[in-house]
C-alpha cells in the first residue's frame, strides 16, 4: 500500500542536527519504498503545514522537546493524525527520568536511586558521596550529563563558575555512579531485539561519542552471559510496555559485572531513538535480518 507520510525533523532542541540526519534517511528510505513522502523541518508552523499536507501517517523524527515530550505528540492528536512512536502520556513520562523511576521502580524494574537537587543545593555540598552523576530531568542523548568525581576539576564542593549543566539546569538529578559496562536494547512492537555494548574510545558515552563516527565502539551482539543478555532484553521490554511505549524504543543500561544480573541498572527509555547511520536500533534491526527500509516500514506499520 502506497502512502503519504510526512516527516517531521529538524526543530530547535538540542539534538536538532541529529534529527535532520534521522529524518533524512527515513524519508530517504519511505522514498525507496514508492511511498510519498513530505519533509518537515519543524518550525513554529508545523500545524499550518502539516494540515496542508494531509498526510496518512506523520514519521516522528524528532529528537529532544517539543517532539519527545508530549508536545508534538498532543498537537498531532487534536488534529486527529496519526503518527510513529509513543502517544503523549508515555512522552511525558518517558523524558522526565524522575517520572520514569516513579512508573518503573515499583513494578521492580532496577534503577539507580536518584535525587533531584537544585544548583545552589550543589554549590553547598554534595548530594551523594563522589563519583557519582547529574544530568538534566528531561534531555535525551546524554545532554548535559557531567560525572563528578574526587579528582575532578568542578571544585569541591561544585565551584558556581565551574562549566556544568548546573550552570544552564535550575533542578537536575544525581544518581550514584554504577561503575561498569554501557549497555543498550531496543525493541520493536513486542520484541525486544539484542543487547549492544557501548564502548567509548575515551570519556562516557556522551553526546558526541553517540554521534561522531569513530569515538565509539559498538559490539552488537555484546559480549556478555547469557544471563546477563536475557535480563536486559527482559527489562526493556518491560519497561517498554509498563511505559505504554508504542513502535520501538531503546532502554540503556550500566551493568556492574562484579555482581552478575543484580548489577545491571536500567538507566532510561528512549521513546524517539535515533535513525541516523550510527544509530543503534537500525544496527539491531540489520542484526536481526532487517534492513533499515525494512525497519522504517515496520515503524509506520506500527502506527496504522
Amino acid at each position: 500500500m502506497t502512502l503519504h507520510v510526512a516527516v517531521l525533523m529538524g526543530g530547535w532542541s538540542a539534538e536538532r542536527d541529529v534529527s535532520l540526519t534521522s529524518g533524512k534517511g527515513v524519508a530517504d528510505a519511505l522514498e525507496s519504498l514508492g511511498h510519498r513522502v513530505t519533509r518537515i523541518d519543524m518550525d513554529r508552523d508545523v500545524a499550518v503545514k502539516l494540515a496542508e499536507a494531509k498526510p496518512d501517517v506523520v514519521f516522528n523524527a524528532l529528537h529532544g522537546t517539543p517532539g519527545e515530550d508530549g508536545s508534538i505528540q498532543g498537537m498531532l492528536d487534536l488534529m486527529g493524525l496519526r503518527y510513529t512512536h509513543s502517544g503523549l502520556v508515555t512522552s511525558v513520562i518517558a523524558i522526565d527520568k524522575e517520572l520514569t523511576k516513579q512508573a518503573l521502580v515499583p513494578h521492580g524494574i532496577r534503577m539507580p536511586e536518584g535525587k533531584v537537587v537544585t544548583r545552589e543545593e550543589l554549590y553547598r555540598g554534595d548530594p551523594f558521596p563522589r563519583p557519582y552523576v547529574l544530568k538534566p530531568l528531561n534531555e535525551g542523548s546524554s545532554v548535559g550529563v557531567a560525572i563528578v568525581t574526587a579528582e575532578g576539576n568542578y571544585g569541591d564542593p561544585i565551584g558556581r563558575d565551574s562549566a556544568g549543566p548546573w550552570q544552564k539546569f535550575e533542578r537536575l538529578l544525581a544518581e550514584p555512579f554504577i561503575p561498569g559496562r554501557e549497555l543498550t536494547a531496543a525493541v520493536i512492537g513486542d520484541e525486544a531485539l539484542a543487547v549492544t555494548e557501548l564502548r567509548p574510545k575515551s570519556g562516557f558515552y556522551d553526546y558526541d561519542a553517540k554521534y561522531t563516527d569513530g569515538l565509539t565502539e559498538h559490539v552488537c551482539p555484546a559480549e556478555i552471559p547469557d544471563d546477563v543478555r536475557d535480563e536486559a532484553l527482559s527489562m526493556a521490554l518491560r519497561a517498554h510496555q509498563l511505559l505504554g511505549c508504542a513502535g520501538t524504543s531503546r532502554s540503556d543500561f550500566r551493568w556492574d559485572e562484579a555482581r552478575g544480573t543484580d548489577g545491571l541498572y536500567l538507566l532510561e527509555v528512549n521513546t524517539q531513538p535515533g535513525m541516523t547511520p550510527l544509530s543503534l536500533v537500525p544496527e539491531q534491526a540489520r542484526y536481526r535480518g532487517m534492513s533499515y527500509a525494512e525497519l522504517v516500514q515496520k515503524i509506520v506499520e506500527l502506527a496504522l
